[in-house]
């Protein structure tokens, strides 16, 4: 296989005669069905190659361990260059397992603590998987602080002094009252935890401060509907990645699908003749029927009768660069509309992706005089509270039902 990418006989022996041998043509054929462009693919078996011949001097068993692949990045000159090569064998390991010794991996103190943690909260509290990492992630913080504070003291022993002392660390990095709400809310439930599961005989929840953290206080952020409007009639649709772009920004701006929505939307989910999309498993813990209107429909069929790559994924919106793969990360969707926002030179917020576009409709709708329980319905709010933020920003709304000012000027 590596012949599609090498045509020197001198080459190809040469890659072949590595610690890696043959196993380079397998990983020729691994990337040419993952579609990468073939400029690319040379680069990454280029570098496959460095590596193979330089294992092939130091290895002294039958595979490659961790002390030769350590022993190569230390060889290399600059981070760039040590980044690329662990990418790219990090790719080998994947493709010719059999090629390399499995490390023995560093045991985590506290990895058993940290499963029980996570079963508890998924089967107890029934929480989602992302709210669950952030919960994992605050508990790992506490037990590295604790066993910093007091090394060789069992969490049984922790007392109310030491959750002071951690409350008093964990407020000090956080920077407003909502982050101050939530690390404390985690910590609670952390300590609840410990002392469900017999882990410690006392409540020390109840040493943790409640801090106040006013949902309705701030108004929330949002754009001029004329900039979310001029932001979609300059994304340049020649291109297939302009398509999805343009497809995407319309979706979030006429249907207001959070980011993780919008990411898990299937082909199945869109019923064209009915003009809907059905939004499965929401924050709400619900299904949901949204209307997909004229111009959101055809920017979507544009997509993905013309500007979808070939895929077996039933995902609607894919990374276009190899390997062609369904977006699962947040932060892909978040990066593609602020991309969409900046070129058309709005000034953007430190927080700009899907939510913003959400908030942005909402209040249109607002100013619309549409009534809140169908913007509720349509964001998937499960209570009109959550929606009654969007009223703040209805100044002109608002000043129609505004009582007078006692002694006020007639």
């Amino acid at each position: 296989m590596l012949e599609l990418y090498f045509k020197y006989p001198k080459v190809l022996c040469r890659l072949r005669s590595g610690a890696l041998g043959a196993e380079l043509d397998h990983i020729a054929a691994h990337l040419s069905e993952l579609g990468y462009k073939r400029g690319s693919a040379k680069v990454y078996i280029g570098r496959l190659g460095k590596f193979s011949a330089f294992a092939a001097c130091h290895i002294k068993a039958q595979t490659i361990g961790p002390e030769v692949i350590d022993c190569y990045l230390r060889s290399l000159r600059t981070g760039a260059s040590r980044t690329a090569a662990q990418t790219v064998i990090e790719l080998a390991r994947k493709v010719a397992p059999g090629c390399f010794s499995v490390p023995r991996a560093a045991l985590d103190p506290h990895q058993t603590l940290l499963e029980a943690y996570r079963d508890y909260l998924r089967g107890v509290r029934g929480l989602e998987p992302k709210t669950c990492e952030g919960l994992l992630l605050a508990a790992r913080r506490v037990l590295t602080w604790y066993h910093t504070r007091v090394p060789r003291q069992p969490l049984a022993a922790m007392t109310g002094e030491d959750v002071l002392a951690l409350v008093e660390h964990l407020l000090a990095a956080s920077s407003n009252n909502s982050t101050r709400s939530a690390v404390t809310s985690y910590l609670r439930t952390f300590l609840q935890f410990l002392q469900w599961s017999d882990r410690s005989s006392r409540n020390l929840a109840r040493f943790v401060p409640h801090v106040p953290s006013y949902r309705l206080a701030h108004l929330p952020l949002r754009l001029a509907w004329e900039d979310v409007r001029r932001a979609i009639d300059t994304i340049e649709t020649a291109t297939p990645i302009g398509l999805r772009d343009r497809a995407i920004m319309l979706l979030l701006a006429t249907t207001g699908l959070r980011n993780k929505e919008l990411r898990s939307l299937e082909l199945q989910d869109i019923h064209w003749r009915e003009a809907s999309v059905l939004v499965r498993r929401t924050k709400a813990k619900r299904d949901r029927v949204v209307p997909l209107l004229h111009e959101a429909g055809e920017a979507l069929a544009d997509y993905v009768l013309y500007g979808r790559p070939k895929s077996d994924s039933k995902r609607v919106f894919l990374v276009h660069g190899a390997p062609v793969r369904p977006i699962n990360g947040s932060s892909t969707i978040s990066r593609i509309v602020r991309s969409v926002l900046e070129r058309s030179g709005i000034a953007l917020p430190c927080a700009a992706g899907a939510h913003l576009v959400r908030h942005s409709l909402a209040t249109q709708l607002v100013a619309q005089r549409r009534p809140i329980n169908e913007i509720a319905d349509l964001l998937g709010h499960r209570s009109i509270d959550t929606t009654a933020i969007y009223v703040k920003v209805a100044v002109r709304q608002l000043a129609d039902v505004a009582m007078p000012f006692p002694g006020g000027a007639s």
